[in-house]
């Protein structure tokens, strides 16, 4: 079963820095990601159904900032479809924000419920993005922290349960699901991980692509 776009639809990307990708500087307010790439592919395909497309992701968020802008970055939009990834920064957020501390499962599938609730309650389609982590090799910075293996190891530990509240949410308010930390995990088989996202979080160019190509399949 997918999401129908009809001609005149408003679709809403929100999100973290993955969905973000320097929007407020581009023309279309889309950013240079899976955004703007699902939007060209779409109006390629579909000439005849022009689409609104928005994002409003902001590089940082975690959901607790998305609840914080719910209200005026996407309820007021009165969006038909909305896409939301976020997860990333809630993964590992104490050990390289100066004010961090250890967002659990149990927070972030409260809060990720509370977003969803008044979007299910109005039919608004939903499309909820896996946060994932890539198995790179090697040590990478983030902010003023030395990121590594065993720093991987534990985030890989934190954002597992929070995988499985994005997979449970989708299922109790009638989601689609983009399984996009499996599907990474599989196409890093035989390419290798740095090959979609070089700190193994955020996407590079043909990492944005798959996860346009998989949006794309939920959408008819």
């Amino acid at each position: 079963m997918t999401i129908t776009l009809r001609a005149g639809s408003t679709v809403m990307f929100t999100g973290d820095s993955i969905t973000d990708c320097g929007r407020l500087d581009s023309e279309e307010g889309l950013g240079s990601g899976y955004p703007l790439r699902i939007a060209g592919e779409w109006g390629l395909r579909h000439p005849d159904r022009p689409v609104t497309w928005l994002n409003t992701g902001n590089g940082g968020d975690k959901v607790m900032d998305l609840e914080a802008r719910w209200q005026a970055d996407v309820l007021d939009a009165r969006p038909d479809v909305v896409s939301i990834l976020v997860g990333g920064n809630d993964m590992g957020w104490h050990t390289y924000a100066p004010d961090g501390y250890v967002i659990s499962a149990e927070g972030y599938a409260a809060a990720y419920d509370r977003l969803l609730a008044p979007l299910a309650e109005a039919g608004v389609g939903l499309i909820l993005i896996e946060p994932f982590l890539l198995p790179i090799r090697g040590v990478v910075e983030v902010g003023p922290a030395h990121v590594g293996a065993e720093e991987r190891k534990e985030w890989r530990a934190d954002l597992d349960p929070k995988i499985q509240v994005v997979r449970r949410l989708a299922r109790d308010h009638g989601a689609h699901l983009l399984a996009a930390d499996g599907m990474f995990a599989e196409l890093a088989a035989t390419t290798g991980p740095e090959y979609w996202a070089v700190d193994g979080v955020h996407p590079t160019p043909g990492g944005h692509a798959a996860l346009a190509a998989a949006w794309l399949r939920l959408v008819a």
